[in-house]
């Protein structure tokens, strides 16, 4: 039910498009020159790829710069810049013994200093004096150095850039080749090649973490409003397919979130005002010479804001806020290794009335009882109200140690403690309860793996993951037709989940890399066991061209409520139908090209087959009711159920992907790219179907321009991002038998035939930074769907026609920000 709680408020929040016409026009005046030129710091560290050793001595220059600037690093690998005039600028890096890397697109501000972290592949062929060679690590290129296919790089800088991402890292996805929505704008899901969303992995810091999402459901992989903030990330991973052996517990993708660490030598402060919220983040260093550093971020919502003022935004009866609080501490010693401290949360509630234009009913049999149960005739199933009351909170926090035991090898350990609570209480207006639901699930883990680099040619890692998820589950719902409450879930109590593997890259020659390595998980719930080999490859083929593939098993537990839920039996007892469930399995196969056209210039397809099977469906064929028939986990976004399930569906996506990308150069860049695929599922009758997520096309272009003034110092940026993708699927509706009844009616015999309208919508996005003597501030619009198209969700019976419900239309964000 979050999805229409969380429309009305961007309902209420949304404004006209022509009020915001005047406030991109206000950026682009009074463009006044400044007389000064204003310098800023860069700085960092340069370590070993595979070793993570630093890198001593390696050389470091402004390409381009005049006079030439550059550096040289210390023994810890650290080095820096100064006076380092502001604007846009490419680093080389260099040493003895190691392949050059140049890093285009460096951006450097007045308001805070530069820092990065570098990682330097050792060379093949001994070398005596540094040699520069053209850069193989081209843009984009993962930040697993064992990640061979399927797998890029998201920096921040991008998230913030693209238009209308609201520096959402899930949201600036959705521009990926291969990815869509789940089929509402307001929602960040991501459906990566016909994959449900509940197949995707969230990682932060090297471990699993609950979904970090501000109103999500049980079970779901996304939800309104990102819990993560640019002011805290660094560079992350993202994977569609094939991913390394160091991965489980995801078939779809998986989102490797990583924090940076603050400024170790200089105290700097950013704070930020917009529609979604208010935030402020501080960095800096501890006492002391040891490059400690801490780095926070606090938001609230600006509703919540207004609500604690007294100023109903949304009216008496609505109410939303949201917070969330995300930290890093860096802690490197002498001899111990280095320590960070490390933790990401955030609480949202919600209560308001809800209006159901839409029937989300699932066959034609329960439709007729579904409303009635609650006091509803069955003729007012159109419109059913009813009053919420929501509080959600998740938390993450961890210690991670990393120590090397000698230069080439080195262990690094994670215990970490998350939760995540889901607290929901909703009644017909006030009259009766319908359903009461809350649910507690916290874990425990421990993961530490030990890599081991031989020699320039190969390196091992061998890791394992301990979990101990505790959960406290309930949920109790009123059925008229029994005349009491029916509880599906009680349940508290512990269990255990293990994962271990081991990879292996070897690299043949200086242009081909392998990486092998098998993954292992067991559920101690039901003692399910899984081994699952993974295969890679990168193959070089010239300084221009590179073929990449991947093969691999992978598989994806279900949710504990699943696990948990009971079913009433007849004579008042319960039992779990689902307690030895099994996991939903994959086999991925990928296969790519990728050729740099030109220096700033990319091409890159992939094709992929995926093979889905021991997916849950309903547990007999023998039943009439062809919605059970055609139920399948792969065509659902979150949830559960205490109906029996099995292991005995199959699906299958296969497609190709291709991408041309223009990388941030003299001042443009733009990507497009274009999917073709097909994503089919078959249930317990053995037909097999299109999935929900059957859109077989997708299409996304963006592209944006930077405009200088006062010599660099002032700064406008104009982006835009289309997206155009096949609707998404459900049942037909019967019109004949709708009308009959009153109520919407499915035929679910031709399940998934009826395919929404295309999907389209175009974001802008605007910024004008102005650098100051140690400050900087952007003020930014961007604004979701500007066109304010109508794009459909679904299609229900009422009043004699067959309607379309909508998604999200005009959605703007204005922000300011400042950094000192």
């Amino acid at each position: 039910m979050i999805i229409l709680q969380t429309k009305i408020f961007f309902k209420h929040a949304s404004l006209d498009m022509r009020t915001f016409t005047c406030l991109i026009a206000l950026m682009c005046l009074t463009l006044t020159t400044l007389a000064q030129e204003f310098t800023q710091t860069i700085k960092g560290r340069v370590v070993d790829q595979q070793s993570k050793s630093p890198v001593i001595g390696a050389t470091v220059l402004i390409k381009d710069s005049d006079p030439l600037m550059g550096g040289t690093t210390d023994y810890e690998g650290y080095f820096r810049i100064t006076e380092v005039p502001i604007g846009r600028l490419t680093l080389v890096f260099s040493s003895v013994g190691y392949e050059s890397k140049s890093i285009p697109n460096v951006i450097v501000g007045s308001g805070k200093e530069t820092i990065l972290e570098i990682e330097l592949i050792e060379s093949l062929t001994q070398m005596e004096e540094v040699v520069i060679v053209a850069d193989k690590q081209a843009k984009g290129q993962p930040l697993d150095d064992m990640a061979s296919v399927s797998a890029i790089s998201m920096s921040v800088e991008e998230t913030s850039r693209y238009a209308a991402t609201f520096d959402d890292p899930a949201r600036a996805a959705l521009s990926q080749a291969g990815v869509s929505g789940g089929g509402d704008d307001l929602l960040n899901e991501i459906v990566i090649r016909g994959n449900s969303p509940k197949g995707l992995l969230w990682r932060l810091e090297g471990v699993e973490i609950p979904n970090p999402n501000h109103f999500a459901e049980v079970g779901s992989s996304a939800g309104g409003i990102s819990m993560l903030s640019a002011n805290v990330l660094s560079n992350s991973d993202f994977f569609t397919g094939a991913f390394p052996a160091q991965y489980g517990n995801a078939y779809s993708g998986i989102f490797d979130l990583r924090m940076r660490n603050g400024n170790f030598d200089k105290r700097e402060t950013t704070f930020q005002a917009g529609m979604l919220g208010i935030q402020a983040s501080s960095e800096g260093p501890f006492k002391g010479e040891s490059n400690a550093s801490y780095l926070f971020n606090y938001r609230y919502s600006t509703l919540g804001l207004f609500s604690a003022i007294g100023l109903d935004i949304l009216g008496e009866e609505e109410a939303i806020s949201f917070q969330d609080l995300s930290f890093k501490l860096n802690l490197p010693t002498k001899k111990m290794g280095t320590f960070s401290v490390w933790g990401l949360g955030g609480i949202n509630t919600y209560t308001g009335k809800y209006y159901n234009f839409y029937d989300f009913s699932q066959d034609s049999a329960y439709a007729a009882t579904y409303f009635s149960q609650f006091g509803y005739d069955e003729d007012s199933t159109a419109l059913y109200r009813s009053f919420e009351k929501e509080k959600q909170y998740m938390g993450a926090t961890g210690v991670t140690h990393t120590i090397h035991l000698n230069p080439n090898l080195y262990i690094q350990s994670v215990l970490s403690v998350t939760a995540q609570n889901i607290q929901g209480r909703y009644d017909s207006m006030r009259v009766r309860v319908i359903e009461t639901e809350e649910m507690l699930e916290t874990a425990v883990r421990f993961s530490t793996y030990l890599n081991q680099k031989f020699n320039a040619k190969n390196t091992m890692r061998i890791g394992l993951i301990a979990s101990r998820l505790n959960f406290d589950l309930y949920n109790e719902e009123w059925w008229r037709g029994d005349g009491k409450y029916t509880v599906l879930l009680d349940e508290s109590g512990h269990t255990y989940f293990y994962q271990s593997y081991v990879q292996w890259q070897h690299r043949l020659n200086e242009n081909v890399t392998i990486n092998t390595g098998v993954h292992g998980s067991w559920f101690a719930l039901n003692g399910n066991t899984y081994l699952e080999p993974r295969i890679g490859a990168r193959w070089q083929l010239n300084s221009n061209s590179v073929i990449t593939t991947g093969f691999g098993l992978h598989s994806r537990m279900e949710s504990l409520s699943l696990y948990k839920s009971q079913y009433e039996l007849s004579d008042g007892s319960y039992v779990q139908e689902n307690k030895d469930l099994g996991f939903s399995r994959a086999a991925h196969g990928v296969i790519g090209f990728e050729r740099m056209l030109r220096s700033d210039l990319r091409l890159k397809t992939e094709a992929y087959y995926q093979y889905l099977f021991e997916v849950p469906v309903w547990a007999s064929d023998t039943v009439s009711d062809p919605y059970l028939l055609t139920l399948s986990a792969l065509n659902e976004y979150d949830g559960y159920t205490a109906e029996k399930l099995v292991n005995e569906g199959t699906g299958r996506n296969y497609g190709v992907e291709i991408s041309l990308e223009k990388f941030f150069v003299r001042d443009r860049y733009f990507m497009i790219n274009g999917s073709l695929y097909q994503s089919r599922y078959t249930g317990i009758d053995g037909v097999e179907r299109n999935t929900v997520f059957n859109g077989n096309y997708i299409f996304n272009a963006l592209g944006g321009k930077e405009f200088k003034y006062a010599g660099g110092q002032k700064i406008l940026n104009l982006n835009m991002r289309f997206i155009y993708s096949g609707g998404k699927r459900e049942a037909p509706i019967l019109f004949q038998q709708s009308q009959e009844a009153g109520y919407t009616v499915r035929d679910y015999d031709r399940n998934n035939t009826a395919k929404m309208n295309d999907y389209w919508r175009i974001d802008l996005g605007a910024s004008y930074k102005v650098n100051r003597q140690y400050a900087a501030s952007v003020i930014a619009l961007n604004i979701q769907n500007v066109f304010a198209v109508t794009n459909e969700y679904g299609r229900y019976y009422a009043d004699g026609k067959i309607y379309s419900a909508s998604q999200l239309g005009f959605f703007p964000n204005i922000s300011y920000r400042v950094e000192f």
